[in-house]
Parts: C-alpha cells; sequence; structure tokens
C-alpha cells in the first residue's frame, strides 16, 4: 500500500478519513500549527516532513499547494497530479459558500483515490504523439495526409512572437487532423513558391477547423498569409457556453479538465523559468522565439491535439437548442465582427496626445502645489523625513489620521489597514479639502499615466491603435476589453482621452447608444403594459415614470422643473429595482443625486407606488426570483445560460446576491446582446454594400464608428434598422430608443470646450 500524507494549511474541523471514504490511510500534517492565524505566510510556517518517504502527498488549498510546487491556482490543478506525487485539491469547507463547487469537489476526491490505488497511468507525450516538422517535403506529405483523411474536423493552432500580428510574425502552426497525433510545423519551411499555402488553403476549404480562441489565430492566419477560413468552431466560446465564469478557458486549464495529457506544457515553462534565471533575463524582456524548436515542438504540437479532444467533450453541447443559438448567432459571428473591430482600430490624434500629456502633467503639477499652499505638507514632510508621495496609502493615512487628525471611516484594507480608497476619500472630502485635492491629483495623474502615455508608443503608423475585445470574459455576456487599451474604462469625468480618439478627414465620429434599453426589455420580458404605455408615449421617459407613479396633477414635461425631487426618487427606483436594490439603497442613491435627504421610509412607500402602478413587472421580478432559488440557473431570451448555484449558499447575504445577479443577468444581457447583433448585421451590411464607415469600438451599450460625410445619414438609417429590428423583443409601436451623437472626435465637443485654447496655442507652438 502506497504511502500518503496529507498537508492542509493550518489545524481544522475536517474528517479527512470520512472524507475520503476511508479508502486509504495517512499521515496528518499542517503549514502552520497555529490555528489562530489567519493569513498564512511563508514565515509562519512550521511543517516538519520529508516529502522523500512518502510516495503520494495530498495537498490542500492553494497555500499548501504553492509552498510545495510554486503553482499558485489550486482550483485549475484539483484532481491533478504535480511533479510526480503532489495530488492538490480544494479545502471542501469551501462549500458551505460556495455550493458550485460541490462537483469539483467530488471529482478531485475519485481522481485522489484512483491516483493512490494505481488506477490513474500517465500519459507519456514523445515524438509518436507530438512531433515537430522543419522539412518542407514533410510538411507538404503531412498536409496532405490531413486533407485525404475521411474526418471533417482539423484543429489548428498558432505559435507567434507577439500579441498582435502587426507587432511580430508567426513562428509556425500546429496541426491536428486524426485526435492521436499532431505536428507543428515552422513557418521556415513553407515554400516561397506558395506550394504549401497552397495546400493549407485548399485543407481549410474542406475541413472545418477547429481553433481554441479562433480571434486570436484567425488574426494572425488572416493578415500574415491571406488565409480564408468558410467553417469554423472555437473551444474556448464552447467552454464558455459551459462554464460563463471567466478565467476558466484557458486550453491549459481545459486540457486538465477534460483531457488526461495534464499539464503537458509544463517542461517548456519549466525550460523558460530556467533560462532566463541563466541569462539574468527579465519577465518583461523574454522574447518567445528566443525558444528552440525542439523545445517548443512538443508544447506547440500538443496545443492542437489537446484542442481537438477539447472539441470532442464539448460537441455536445449544440444538443442544447439554446446554446446552440447563442454559439451560431451571436458567439462565432460575433468573433469575426471582432477581428473586423480590432483592425480597423481607434483613430487617435498623435498630435493632440502629447500636447494632452503635457497639459495633464501641468494639471497635475498645479494640483499638487495647490496642496502644499493650503495643507503645511512641508512640516508633514520634516516630521517624517522623505518627500510625500500621493500615491502611497502608509503617508496618506498617516497625513489624513495622525497629522490632520481625520476620523476613519472604519472601512479597511485586505491586511486590516485604514482603508485611503477613493470612496472612503470622498467620504473624509466632506470634513476637509484635502481628501479632494488628493482625489483631483490621483484622478489626473491616472488619466496621464494610465491613458496618454501608454497610449502614444503603442499607437500603429496610420495613428491607430488596434486592442482587444473579448466575448467570454463577462457572465452577463458583454464585451469586455483589453490589451493595449481598455475602451471600457476609458474616463467618463474628464473628456481629455475621448477627445484625442479623432475622425480623418472628410469623416466624423458617430456613437450610438442604447436608450434605457434595460428597462425596455423589463418591461418586454414582464409584458407589463402600463410600463411599455411609457415607451409608447414618447417624450422624458424618467418624467413620464414620475407622473404615473405619483399621479402628480401636471403633464410630463413639467415633470422636471416642478417635481425634480420625485422624478429623482422614480429614476432611482427604476434603474434601481432591476439590481435588486432595496429602500436602503434607493435612499442612499436619491439622497447623493439630489442633495437632499430622502429617509428609508419614503422610499419604501415609493417602490410600493411604483409596483402598485407595475403590478405585472413586480410579479415577474417575483416568478424569476422564485424560479432563481428552485433550479439555480437560468436563461436570458436569447438562450445565454447563467448558472447560480450559490442560491443553496448557507450565506443568506451570498444567496441574496445572486438572487440578483440572476435578474439583473436577464435584462443586462439581453439588452447587450441586442446591441452586439445590431453591431454584426451592421459590419455585414458595410462589407457587402462596400460603404468605407468603419466600427471601431463597443462601449458598454455604445457602438462607435468612424463614418464619412456623404455616408453619415445612410449609416445612422441602416444602424437605426438593424438595432430595431424586431427579434422577438420589440414592444408594438415603440421600438427600442437609439441615441446617436455625431462630431469631430469622441468627447462630442467636451474636448474643445475644456482645453481648446490650450490645444490651439500649443498645435501651433509644436508646429512652429
Amino acid at each position: 500500500m502506497p504511502k500518503v500524507a496529507l498537508v492542509e494549511t493550518k489545524p481544522s474541523r475536517n474528517d479527512w478519513n470520512q472524507l475520503f471514504g476511508g479508502e486509504f490511510s495517512f499521515d496528518q500534517f499542517q503549514l502552520c500549527s497555529d490555528p489562530a492565524i489567519k493569513k498564512v505566510l511563508k514565515r509562519d510556517c512550521d511543517i516538519d516532513i520529508d516529502t522523500s518517504s512518502y510516495d503520494w502527498i495530498i495537498l490542500v488549498g492553494s497555500e499548501s499547494l504553492k509552498y510545495f510546487t510554486k503553482i499558485n491556482s489550486v482550483t485549475e490543478y484539483t484532481g491533478k497530479k504535480v511533479d510526480k506525487k503532489f495530488l492538490p485539491v480544494i479545502n471542501p469547507a469551501m462549500l458551505k459558500f460556495k455550493p458550485e463547487a460541490k462537483k469539483t469537489w467530488e471529482t478531485s476526491k475519485d481522481n485522489i483515490i484512483k491516483y493512490i490505488n494505481g488506477e490513474i497511468q500517465d500519459i507519456v507525450i514523445d515524438d509518436s504523439i507530438a512531433f515537430g516538422i522543419t522539412d518542407s517535403k514533410e510538411a507538404e506529405e503531412f498536409i496532405d495526409k490531413a486533407i485525404a483523411y475521411e474526418d471533417d474536423f482539423i484543429a489548428l493552432d498558432s505559435e507567434t512572437s507577439n500579441l498582435y500580428p502587426r507587432n511580430g510574425y508567426m513562428l509556425g502552426l500546429s496541426l491536428c487532423y486524426d485526435g492521436q497525433t499532431a505536428a507543428y510545423i515552422s513557418t521556415d519551411c513553407i515554400d516561397f513558391n506558395g506550394v504549401i499555402e497552397k495546400k493549407l488553403q485548399e485543407l481549410f476549404n474542406k475541413k472545418t477547423v477547429i481553433f481554441h480562441n479562433a480571434k486570436f489565430d484567425l488574426a494572425w492566419f488572416e493578415y500574415h498569409f491571406g488565409f480564408n477560413f468558410p467553417n469554423i468552431e472555437d473551444t474556448m466560446l464552447l467552454s464558455y457556453l459551459v462554464n460563463e465564469n471567466p478565467g476558466h478557458h484557458g486550453l491549459k486549464s481545459l486540457a486538465l479538465k477534460y483531457t488526461p495529457y495534464g499539464d503537458y506544457e509544463k517542461p517548456m515553462y519549466d525550460w523558460i523559468e530556467n533560462y532566463k534565471k541563466e541569462n539574468r533575463i527579465l519577465k518583461a524582456d523574454f522574447q518567445w522565439e528566443d525558444i528552440p524548436f525542439d523545445v517548443m515542438k512538443t508544447y506547440a504540437a500538443m496545443d492542437a491535439l489537446v484542442t481537438f479532444k477539447v472539441y470532442e467533450k464539448f460537441v455536445k453541447i449544440k444538443e442544447n437548442e439554446k446554446l446552440a443559438w447563442v454559439y451560431k448567432n451571436l458567439l462565432l459571428p460575433g468573433t469575426r465582427f471582432l477581428l473586423t473591430t480590432q483592425e480597423n482600430g481607434v483613430p487617435f490624434d498623435k498630435m493632440r496626445l502629447i500636447v494632452a500629456q503635457d497639459l495633464m502633467q501641468q494639471n497635475i503639477d498645479e494640483a499638487i502645489k495647490k496642496m502644499y499652499k493650503d495643507f503645511d505638507i512641508e512640516k508633514f514632510e520634516k516630521l517624517n523625513g522623505k518627500p510625500f508621495n500621493p500615491n502611497s496609502t502608509v503617508q496618506l493615512r498617516s497625513l489624513l489620521f495622525d497629522f490632520i487628525g481625520l476620523n476613519p471611516t472604519g472601512k479597511k484594507t485586505g491586511t486590516g489597514q485604514q482603508s485611503t480608497d477613493s470612496e472612503v476619500l470622498n467620504i473624509l472630502a466632506e470634513k476637509s479639502e484635502l481628501p479632494k485635492h488628493i482625489l483631483d491629483i490621483r484622478q489626473k495623474s491616472k488619466i496621464k499615466n494610465t491613458y496618454l502615455d501608454k497610449i502614444i508608443p503603442q499607437l500603429d503608423k496610420d495613428s491607430r491603435l488596434r486592442t482587444s475585445f473579448n466575448l467570454h470574459s463577462t457572465t452577463s455576456g458583454r464585451l469586455s476589453s483589453s490589451g493595449k487599451l481598455n475602451m471600457q474604462q476609458i474616463p467618463r469625468d474628464n473628456p481629455i482621452v475621448k477627445g484625442c480618439i479623432t475622425a480623418s478627414a472628410g469623416s466624423q465620429i458617430v456613437a450610438m447608444d442604447l436608450t434605457t434599453a434595460e428597462v425596455y426589455v423589463a418591461a418586454k420580458l414582464a409584458n407589463d403594459e402600463a410600463l411599455m404605455n411609457v415607451f409608447r408615449s414618447g417624450g422624458n421617459f424618467h418624467s413620464t415614470i414620475a407622473k404615473t407613479v405619483f399621479r402628480l396633477p401636471c403633464e410630463a414635461e413639467e415633470v422636471a422643473e416642478l417635481y425634480p425631487y420625485k422624478r429623482q426618487a422614480a429614476k432611482a427606483v427604476t434603474f434601481g429595482i432591476m439590481y435588486g436594490a432595496g429602500p436602503h439603497k434607493i435612499s442612499q442613491q436619491v439622497t447623493k443625486d439630489s442633495g437632499k435627504y430622502f429617509s428609508v421610509q419614503e422610499a419604501s412607500e415609493v417602490i410600493h407606488d411604483y409596483f402598485k402602478s407595475f403590478h405585472k413587472l413586480k410579479d415577474w421580478i417575483a416568478k424569476n426570483q422564485r424560479f432563481i432559488e428552485q433550479n439555480g440557473f437560468v436563461y436570458s431570451f436569447f438562450g445565454r445560460k447563467r448558472r447560480l448555484p450559490n442560491v443553496k449558499s448557507e450565506d443568506k447575504a451570498i444567496r441574496s446576491h445572486t438572487v440578483r445577479s440572476g435578474l439583473n443577468f436577464l435584462v443586462q444581457s439581453t439588452a447587450s446582446d441586442i446591441n452586439l447583433l445590431g453591431a454584426i448585421d451592421m459590419d455585414k451590411h458595410i462589407k457587402e454594400s462596400n460603404m468605407r464607415a468603419r466600427i471601431f469600438a463597443l462601449v458598454h451599450d455604445s457602438i462607435l464608428a468612424e463614418v464619412f460625410n456623404e455616408e453619415i445619414d445612410t449609416y445612422c438609417e441602416t444602424l437605426q434598422h438593424f438595432i430595431q429590428k424586431d427579434r422577438g423583443l420589440s414592444i408594438s409601436d415603440a421600438p427600442i430608443g437609439c441615441d446617436f451623437e455625431i462630431g469631430d472626435d469622441y468627447s462630442m465637443g467636451k474636448f474643445d470646450k475644456q482645453y481648446g485654447d490650450y490645444m490651439n496655442d500649443s498645435y501651433i507652438q509644436n508646429s512652429g
């Protein structure tokens, strides 16, 4: 019988013998013997174990895993063998609060038992499974076999020198056609007479090509080789349909979970770490092309093989009609659309960016001078013996709470220290001007450091910035942005960054926003005629709502002037109830927005009156609450699935939050998909009609495009048509609202209003 050890972070109440069903005996250890320590650090560890004397060592939780293997994610490796004898597993104590992890725990436990009993055998990955090709003739023969093979599917992957096609070159491509073996073909052996390229295009025309993250690979194959891919599949998007939570869709994670190949890439990453140490290379300076072909080939080829195997596991998802519709009509077309959007690029005015940098630095310097003038910061610096740094949380705590003498809010950081985040500073600003100065400096510094400074060096020669948009990174299905620039987080309060996104000569920036989209969706889903009539009536939406709820003795257009307080209250409830806001939240929101205290009792009365007016909406909310609580999932109108197992949590706060998340998903996801479907249709129309308009971003509920002047009317009319297209969710006589803004830059005139004079003077100076 194998000798087994079990290591947990610190003493616990877990009955490990019972949890593993008494299947094996083991010695039990803790990293730290002191149960009073909340967060166990390496300095706290006093474990005494001879790992060489054990055949298997079960590691409970991320701390234990990291201590012995330097791997951080226990969730990714749970139930899988690491470094020949270590068996990581999640801590089952978390199941009380996260019931969704129950299946993961059960599977991991069963795997550990099988490993110990010798029921799981390692697969040796060698050249018989994954091999490299550097000879053109050998590459041609391999591709011919793939073309002739009876299966209709191949898996394809690329290895590149950079994340962006314009910034690098392709090192090689990986191909698997039989689900058993795979080859990594160096691009060096792709001949210049075009034979292999023609063979590859023949292969791509004949087969359905399976990618993992198709948007990435397609960009490279299309940009560098001009390949076309008539039929594609994407295992990353299929994974997203299985589990909509972000962070679970990497190929390594899926390999560990769904294939027998485990962490097949670890030998290559071990080589990389040794290479960096031996050559004293920083992580940021390491180049992917530094990896020798013989080291790269196995890992690269396995990427294609694993992609093929994962697809075999996921293909049954298409039997679910709802998920299949989302995949076919949203995710795959969305991939093509975002490829075009990313390639179009965000148009920036480089000179304006440079001037904006200088301006923002001046603003920061002026804000710092004003802070020093208004408060004796120099005295504080003398006491501390060093200059004051507004970004230092330690110094800021000392300045605010010790030197100035402000009372802490009670909000703590993860380490138990008094928080100095923006929420805290806004509260403290009611007592002192100093926090206002700090907030001002932080905001301006972030704009300069996070945006202006980073955008300029990443611009392509055409002054466009090509960043990434993602379909699989949010639980709601809304797009996210990452890479060179996060377009979803561009500052709203200050127009300086938006003002640098400018249209080229002869064109304008056109921004289309959905108006009150989520309320519109809720009205239709609830089939609430009273709420739908608000949309049918036209005019100011929130004023009409207030008039209806409070039965105000005036016309809707008079509400804002005569009853601003009630309009604000109605607006807060309209948006709040979609997110499960109660009287306390509504009270806080109205007080904040109106600047006048709005009591909890008043909020309760408004909510009561609101639902009295829109009782079907109330019934719809209650119905879906019950469904979520009973089933632990919900489907959106278009078929996206939101899994909500935490409704079974023992923690009441978690249960309540989970239900609210489900309700929010029903309206937010649907509204977002209306926008995405409209954008996909518009992009297709642009291509088919040879329009020169270029959609370059989707930001929340906005579609941004650069449109030539002579096309603006046609573009706006056509986009509105696609957005308002009846997809089974339109209110009769009241299509969903589209608000168009047109301007020389994305700020729509706000930039010129605030910075125009300075910019004009600076342009003259720089050009002179």
